[in-house]
């Protein structure tokens, strides 16, 4: 049986502990973003920036010239040393504007015995390890509806004091869903949290952010115990966004219909994803950090239009 703690009535109200957790979470921030350096650098491993053939101004590569192309693209001096024609290409430099949204919403604070850290700090985690991951890879990196796009040095720290500084300043629980804001074409979105929330505001939350264009991706953090109802005998659920609560007399009884509404639940978000291009995948917190961004990390490169490294 994994170790579940029962919330208290206070608890359970959404806003009731908001501020107490606000200060928790930014004591953790700092330990929160070594782990999040960790899992960047784990996958960031061959990365070598944004070097690639394409538009711009910075020299890239001498490649051999190929019948058909415009004989102007021939740089002589280079073909002068041997007996071949070669093309010199220029360095692409139009870097990919990427907005992370970071679900801290009290669903998120769930924490099982069977999991390596509650959902919120995992996702904060893969988050922070993002934006850093894209800046060093070359793109610009951006907190959705709180910092623009940024390509500077110290990314996850800048992020960490931002999202505590946010955690202290609201006076209630952060929301579910990110916030509405149409991201230019172009521009990638990519929303991490357990989305728990009607598909029907989920669908309504990625056609405002891609009403322009943009593409995204929703990472979900489940935990192991929401994946496979572990639980048996007497048990009492609550839930952490309202005071409603459930008691099972016998906790077993409900696995088969509650694996068959997730499994339903997450289709339904799926086809909405699918239906704007976008994508998802689904991330277990008893797994390491660095499997969900390397997924993260193709993803975006598996996308039409982006180059590969």
């Amino acid at each position: 049986m994994p170790g579940i703690r029962l919330l208290s009535q206070d608890e359970a109200r959404p806003a009731a502990r908001h501020q107490e957790r606000a200060h928790e979470l930014a004591e953790r921030m700092p330990g929160l973003c070594v782990l999040a350096r960790e899992a960047a650098a784990s996958v960031m491993h061959g990365v070598h920036g944004r070097r690639r053939p394409g538009a711009g101004e910075n020299f890239w590569q001498f490649r051999p010239f190929v019948a058909g192309e415009s004989a102007g693209r021939i740089d002589w001096r280079r073909s002068a040393k041997d007996e071949r024609l070669y093309v010199r290409e220029r360095e692409w430099e139009a870097a990919i504007t990427v907005f992370l949204w970071i679900d801290r919403s009290p669903s998120m604070r769930f924490a099982s015995g069977l999991s390596l850290q509650p959902k919120i700090d995992r996702a904060l985690v893969l988050g922070l390890a993002a934006g850093e991951l894209f800046v060093q890879g070359g793109e610009r990196a951006g907190l959705l509806g709180l910092t623009p796009a940024l390509a500077i040095r110290g990314i996850i720290e800048r992020f960490a004091e931002v999202l505590a500084a946010e955690e202290k300043r609201t006076r209630s629980a952060p929301e579910e869903l990110p916030p509405q804001i149409s991201l230019p074409r172009g521009a990638r979105a990519i929303l991490i949290g357990d989305f728990l929330s009607e598909p029907q505001l989920i669908l309504q939350t990625i056609a405002r952010i891609g009403a322009e264009g943009a593409r995204g991706h929703l990472v979900m953090i489940a935990d192991p115990a929401e994946e496979d109802f572990p639980f048996s005998g007497n048990i009492e659920f609550l839930d952490v966004d309202s005071p409603r609560r459930l008691r099972a007399g016998r906790a077993e009884t409900f696995r088969e219909i509650y694996v068959r509404r997730l499994a339903a639940h997450r289709e339904a978000i799926l086809s909405s994803a699918r239906s704007y291009g976008w994508t998802l995948s689904l991330h277990r917190t008893d797994r390491p950090a660095s499997e969900a961004l390397l997924n993260l990390k193709i993803q975006l490169e598996a996308e039409p239009g982006v180059p590969r490294r």
